[in-house]
């Protein structure tokens, strides 16, 4: 573990990574193995692995936090809702982030556990088991890649960068239209488009620099990205809605980039659209 994490948040960075690469041993076990497959909806998909995972996860977490909330993606759809955040500390976990990845033994997949305090993401992990790869930081205290520090990209020029985005699980007609215009819109003035089917994955790419910014509107919930996103921050990169403007954990909506305001330049091209009626709006970021 680096010396450079800040000690404030090291107790809960440890209990993350700790909950993580349990998490990890499961999906690494289950990789070759066949799989029970259940439908949330026409594309998406949940499998006995996420069920389990999100279990075990939330057993590590409360039994060295008994009273902190957690916010799950399997148990909140259960429930068919997202959980409010509040200011009590607050775990938010994809248990396998790139669900159709494991189905399909695509190797971009992995658990995702970050934890707000006030609102705030303080600590965060990403673990792909796969590819045996560990991301992790903490407020203040830096971007860490298997214990090696990171840094986002250099690149300013959006003809020079890398986008990556995603398709979602939405197959209807209006979301289509509107989501491939976006991609051809900013994909015209980017070097190369990719879409690699994890939220947590495609920001710890763009905060290692292996990807210059990654957008999506209408991902799954808060559970995709917190870890993630402190991650890029931590790492020099910008996080910001896909329009500009703040950016809300809990709207459904991010846009991360390499420093230098290349985030900038892709909200500029994104903020002429075009959006599907029902796509989720920008939702200002209150902190009591």
């Amino acid at each position: 573990m680096p010396t450079t994490v800040n000690d404030k948040y090291q107790c809960y960075l440890d209990v993350a990574i700790e909950a993580a690469k349990a998490a990890g041993q499961v999906i690494s076990q289950a990789w070759d193995k066949p799989r029970k497959v259940e439908h949330k909806g026409a594309v998406d998909l949940v499998t006995e692995t996420d069920k389990q995972c999100e279990s075990l996860v939330l057993s590590v977490i409360q039994a060295a936090y008994p009273d902190h909330c957690f916010i799950g993606e399997e148990g909140s759809a259960a429930q068919g809702f997202t959980d409010q955040l509040t200011d009590s500390p607050t775990w938010m976990c994809d248990p396998v982030d790139g669900t159709t990845n494991f189905v399909h033994q695509f190797p971009f997949t992995c658990v995702s556990i970050g934890l707000a305090i006030n609102k705030k993401v303080v600590a965060g992990v990403v673990y792909n088991p796969i590819l045996n790869e560990l991301f992790h930081a903490t407020l203040g205290g830096g971007a860490f890649l298997n214990g090696a520090g990171i840094h986002t990209s250099n690149t300013t020029d959006l003809g020079h960068a890398i986008i990556v985005t995603e398709l979602g699980t939405r197959r209807d007609g209006p979301f289509l239209d509107a989501c491939f215009t976006r991609m051809k819109n900013v994909s015209s003035k980017a070097r190369s488009l990719r879409c690699c089917g994890s939220c947590a994955l495609n920001l710890c790419a763009v905060a290692m620099g292996r990807l210059d910014a990654y957008y999506e509107v209408g991902l799954g919930g808060c559970w995709d990205l917190a870890a993630a996103t402190l991650i890029v921050k931590e790492a020099g990169g910008e996080v910001i809605d896909p329009v500009g403007g703040e950016f809300n954990i809990m709207s459904r909506r991010v846009l991360g980039a390499s420093c230098n305001g290349l985030a900038l330049t892709v909200a500029e091209i994104l903020k002429e659209g075009p959006w599907a009626p029902d796509e989720p709006p920008v939702v200002p970021l209150v902190i009591e």
